[in-house]
């Protein structure tokens, strides 16, 4: 049944047989509930526009605590931290959920010096939380590496937390965290809250100690109908509430775009979603033409949900690429870090695997390099071209990536979530400027397939077709 016609039919039947919706509550997650308690949870360190100046802080409490508070100052090598902490107010909003009420408070961290550590603290109604320490980014280029995660969407608790928790163990100190989008489902399994609330629980105390640097995908988006019964999407309450982002994106996605400079790299988010839903691509593309056109980064990386090459769909998203690829060809983005396919591809060549090898070996240069990946326990089969349009791909397989940045390299690696190197690359830069592509001669397993009867574990194939 096609979705304008299915939503019709629910919503007639939602009219007509509201006992029957009133019978069937929505599941939520086992165990401890996510209900808000008098003590905060979910905090959430986030980049400001500058790492090296600013950094914002965002976490929930119950409604007995109805300002934000939170306390702020440099971090120490004794445990008298209070002595020089010094008081910080935000905002609050309140958000009704699955879980009943509770305040989102968000307090933006300003004027900070480049390179320093520093500790805050925030407020519940019986209390303060642990102190968490952070340090901001150098004001010019420096070497760091950071963490970049797919999509985590499903048994975000049961399953893609391991992958998270391994990717924070394979990097002493990773200096952000970066997520692709569908950081939960949003429509389907569970309790909205719940669901934030396992993505919270997944990532702990280093969410609140690694600033997240996070894109929205679809799926942060909740299905609605309009007053004429046609469909449409609003994003999500908890994601605004969640993140305080950098209000510097394009106009009419200010919750869901921005840029955010780091140590030399420029990354540049953007929102698929409300560019193909809501009518804001022209919008987005002016902006993010004159973020790359502006940038006196070292490196330029973009960060989207929907990939410009997929991996696992019928057919790319040509809408998205006609608007947005040449720009990033144009002003020699290094980097594309995307989701929302639920399998593995690096791409350098549209051409496919081929043209990339025949390029390396008559020392080409490369444009952006495109990476797809996915954290959590959903999978999708690939389609016919990623068998051989990317330069490696796997389905059927939970990864993280781990990008060390360079003056003249990134250096990316992407691990299995038993944490096992499955692909190795670095792209290169020459005085002239121009990019090339190095693999490393690296142990790696042979690209994981499934075939018509088993998965790459030796188990069903748990990869769904799109």
């Amino acid at each position: 049944m096609h979705r304008p016609l299915l939503l019709a039919t629910l919503l007639a039947t939602a009219l007509t047989c509201s006992p029957c919706f009133a019978q069937q509550p929505v599941p939520h997650s086992p165990g401890q509930p996510y209900a808000a308690g008098k003590l905060a949870d979910r905090i959430v360190l986030t980049p400001g526009a500058d790492a090296a100046t600013q950094m914002a802080v965002s976490f929930r409490t119950d409604l007995q605590q109805g300002t934000a508070q939170l306390e702020f100052g440099p971090a120490l090598a004794g445990p008298q931290l209070t002595l020089k902490a010094l008081p910080r107010s935000g905002q609050t909003r309140r958000l009704d959920a699955e879980n009943g009420p509770s305040n989102y408070h968000q307090v933006r961290l300003e004027q900070l010096t480049p390179d320093t550590a520093y500790v805050y603290r925030v407020k519940g109604s019986a209390g303060w939380s642990e102190w968490h320490q952070f340090r901001t980014a150098r004001q010019t280029f420096a070497p760091f590496t950071f963490l970049y995660l797919g999509d985590t969407q499903n048994d975000i608790l049961a399953v893609a937390s391991r992958t998270i928790r391994q990717a924070l163990r394979s990097v002493a100190r990773p200096a952000l965290v970066v997520h692709a989008g569908d950081l939960v489902a949003s429509r389907d399994e569970l309790a909205h809250d719940d669901e934030w609330g396992e993505w919270n629980q997944a990532g702990g105390w280093a969410y609140a100690a690694i600033p997240q640097l996070v894109a929205a995908g679809n799926h942060e988006y909740i299905d609605t109908l309009l007053a004429d019964g046609s469909e449409s999407r609003a994003l999500g309450e908890h994601f605004p509430a969640q993140f305080a982002l950098p209000r510097n994106g394009a106009e009419g996605v200010a919750d869901t775009s921005y840029v955010s400079d780091y140590q030399g790299v420029r990354f540049v988010v953007l929102d698929g979603t409300s560019a193909l839903d809501l009518g804001t691509l022209e919008n987005q593309t002016r902006w993010l033409e004159n973020a790359l056109k502006t940038s006196q980064a070292t490196w330029n990386l973009v960060v989207m949900h929907q990939p410009i090459y997929t991996c696992a769909r019928p057919e790319d998203t040509e809408e998205l690429k006609a608007a947005w690829q040449p720009l990033l060809e144009r002003y020699k983005v290094d980097l594309v870090l995307q989701g929302h396919d639920h399998c593995y591809s690096r791409l350098t060549h549209a051409a496919g695997r081929n043209a990339t090898l025949q390029a390396q070996q008559a020392k080409q240069p490369i444009g952006p390099v495109y990476l797809v990946s996915v954290t959590g326990s959903k999978m999708y089969g690939l389609n016919d071209r990623a068998h051989t349009q990317p330069d490696r791909s796997a389905e059927d397989t939970q990864l993280f990536q781990t990008i060390a940045v360079e003056q003249n390299r990134l250096s990316v690696r992407t691990h299995t979530a038993d944490d096992r190197l499955y692909d190795a690359f670095d792209i290169q830069r020459d005085a002239k400027g121009n990019n090339y592509l190095h693999e490393p001669k690296l142990e790696k397993p042979a690209e994981r397939f499934c075939n018509a009867e088993r998965g790459p574990d030796g188990l069903p194939c748990s990869a769904r077709d799109k």
